[in-house]
């Protein structure tokens, strides 16, 4: 019997050796060469440490403003005087040829905007007049007329547009910036997520990281509360006794690492001390104290403890000054299958200023030059009305409007057109994967190789679709 079980303790023993010696060493030169050959550097340790990319980027964080619900490009950014001419015709026959609406008879009466355009910029730009304040934004603005996806129902739609892909499980465009470029933030997540209004329809699979480490999925905060769901210590815990307990916790740790070189452990120790990190910073980044009232009206805050969009919008600023690499926010409050004349005007005044005057603090911070800030929907709406009191639009996945800002793209700039309804693309077609292929072009990475192997294949963003449309970029 003791002979059988020195045999298994010795057995244990040399497990322990090849994985510390053998299996993480050539692990390790293997991880070394990969991120050499990527032009990414390795790392020890912490995931979410800074590293470099393929090339020099143009930008060095994001802020995404995703509109959930798609927003209607034919009443905001994409003026048809056609269809407002023919309002109330039957649409082409051509037009309608092997189409297929989610919910609506395509065979349904055109229906043109109800709201005026006007031309803005020194490029003559057309906004609605539904957004004033956007529109004195135009010169920095790169405007995409042109977008086209797969998808046509918001869920997948939404989680397409994240992921590059429509079923669950892939990594977000959010998680894949973070794992190739880490965070320069010590103390708050690479990636924050935001949410007002309803929330989103795809839910927490548009942020995400899928078969990528957890270190770079999304982290939702609340609007109220703790941030972060049991941040605080319970009473009578303080964080001196706090600091104790981790540090005996992480010295524990560190003794099963050293033994069998668990990544899963290293992970652990990264997770345990980013958590401690954030019960400092996270009150301080949440308490708008520290903004002034000409702030809180920029951004048409009324109430700094009132969670919304604008106060999103703020808190955005405040995590990229503070180095987080991602800052998506996500406004589902678009889904106007009917109410157009009340909801689309009322969507435009909760959201118009806040982000004009987002990118009027970036420009003054002199950080939108390096920060790429991106605006839209998962799809755009049908130039057919919707319902018996035409009042409504459904969806539409064959062209619609995006817009992106700063980062190194192209500046009061309008990339592709669409046809005399907004129905079909004309010129320069943007499809979801070249616009994330775009996208991680501008912070410094060849779509094509930032890969994650799993399950025996390499696998990106844009799969294997997607083409950088250099005519975007500055």
């Amino acid at each position: 019997m003791e002979k059988e079980l020195q045999k298994e303790i010795a057995t244990l023993h040399s497990r322990r050796w090849f994985l510390q010696n053998c299996g993480v060493g050539m692990a390790g030169l293997a991880m070394n060469s990969l991120f050499a050959r990527e032009g990414i550097a390795a790392t020890n340790g912490n995931p979410l440490a800074p590293k470099t990319p393929h090339f020099a980027p143009t930008a060095k964080r994001v802020i995404y403003i995703f509109q959930a619900g798609a927003p209607s490009h034919l009443d905001l950014f994409d003026y048809k005087p056609e269809l407002v001419n023919r309002d109330g015709e039957l649409p082409p026959a051509e037009l309608l040829k092997d189409y297929r609406a989610a919910f609506i008879n395509p065979n349904s009466a055109l229906m043109g905007t109800k709201y005026d355009f006007d031309r803005y910029g020194k490029n003559g730009a057309e906004v609605s007049t539904l957004l004033p304040h956007l529109s004195k934004h135009v010169d920095d603005i790169c405007f995409i007329k042109s977008m086209q996806t797969d998808a046509v129902n918001h869920a997948p739609a939404q989680i397409f547009l994240s992921t590059g892909h429509s079923q669950f499980g892939r990594p977000s465009l959010g998680a894949w910036t973070v794992y190739g470029l880490g965070s320069e933030s010590e103390e708050l997540p690479g990636y924050v997520v935001l949410t007002s209004a309803k929330g989103t329809s795809g839910g927490a699979s548009n942020y995400g990281c899928g078969f990528l480490p957890t270190a770079y999925n999304g982290v939702p905060f609340r609007g109220t509360g703790d941030p972060v769901l049991y941040l605080s210590n319970p009473k009578g815990y303080d964080r001196q006794a706090q600091r104790a307990s981790l540090d005996t916790l992480k010295r524990l740790n560190q003794q099963t690492l050293d033994n069998l070189a668990d990544p899963q452990t290293a992970g652990r120790i990264q997770a345990y001390e980013s958590a401690y990190q954030l019960q400092a910073s996270a009150p301080e980044l949440m308490d708008l104290k520290q903004e002034s009232q000409a702030t809180f009206e920029a951004y048409d805050i009324k109430d700094p403890n009132e969670s919304n969009f604008a106060r999103n919008c703020l808190l955005g600023r405040r995590m990229l000054e503070r180095g987080v690499r991602f800052v998506q926010l996500f406004h589902e409050a678009w889904d106007q299958h009917g109410s157009l004349d009340t909801a689309l005007p009322k969507n435009c005044r909760d959201t118009d200023q806040p982000v004009a005057a987002l990118l009027q603090d970036l420009k003054d911070r002199d950080m939108l030059k390096d920060t790429l800030v991106v605006w839209g929907g998962e799809f755009g709406r049908t130039p057919m009305a919707q319902g018996k009191e035409r009042n409504g639009r459904d969806h539409h996945n064959k062209a619609f409007t995006m817009w992106l800002a700063g980062g190194g793209v192209k500046a009061g700039y309008v990339h592709g057109a669409t046809d005399d309804f907004g129905f079909n693309v004309t010129e320069n077609p943007v499809h979801v994967h070249d616009l994330n292929a775009t996208l991680l072009h501008t912070l410094g990475f060849d779509h094509e190789r930032l890969t994650y192997r799993f399950q025996g294949r390499d696998f990106r963003l844009t799969d294997v679709h997607g083409h950088v449309v250099h005519d975007l970029l500055a």
